[in-house]
């Protein structure tokens, strides 16, 4: 969400403290390793990789390489692998719709907003059913955009957050396989 970055990161360190914070991010951080781990130990047909990247665009190639080189520099391990992937001959592909991608940035940027509001209920609820609608909306997005690019043969890597779920809206002949990150120990 780029700008909204350092509010978001305020907000959340705010509502749960900074060592809470700091903590997350060192899971975050393990979540990604684990991740890259993973994936090393796959065998591959790098040049049959397609990668779907949340929040990327659907735009030209070139476009959706400096997005990724981009963010991948601001230290991002998500953009990081994009890149090392593409290296071993995988495509990165433009995922998202632009339009979905702007409305999200515009939810998002007023949520925060409304936080200050004196009518939080009815501002909570209101702001969780278009939470909701968006998402589901950027998911049948995202499925639409796999379903016409991903071709036979080819092996789609998609990087989503935890709360999209595509999967319903994807064609019958796409084979999903989910992993899981383990809890770590308490």
């Amino acid at each position: 969400m780029g700008s909204l970055s350092p509010a978001i990161k305020e907000r959340m360190a705010q509502r749960s403290g900074v060592q809470q914070w700091e903590r997350n991010a060192d899971r975050i951080d393990e979540l990604w390793t684990w991740i890259e781990n993973m994936i090393a130990g796959w065998s591959l047909p790098y040049e049959k990789v397609r990668i779907y990247q949340d929040g990327l665009p659907v735009c030209a190639q070139k476009l959706a390489i400096v997005i990724v080189q981009d963010l991948a520099k601001t230290g991002s391990r998500n953009h990081q692998l994009l890149l090392h992937l593409r290296e071993k001959g995988a495509t990165i592909m433009g995922t998202e719709s632009a339009e979905l991608l702007v409305r999200e940035y515009q939810f998002i940027q007023s949520t925060l907003n409304a936080v200050q509001s004196a009518d939080k209920p009815h501002l909570k609820s209101d702001q969780a059913t278009l939470g909701r609608e968006l998402l589901e909306q950027r998911d049948q997005a995202i499925a639409d955009r796999i379903n016409r690019t991903l071709g036979p043969g080819e092996v789609g890597l998609i990087f989503l957050g935890m709360l999209h779920s595509p999967d319903k809206w994807l064609a019958a002949d796409i084979r999903v396989i989910r992993t899981i990150y383990p809890e770590p120990p308490r």
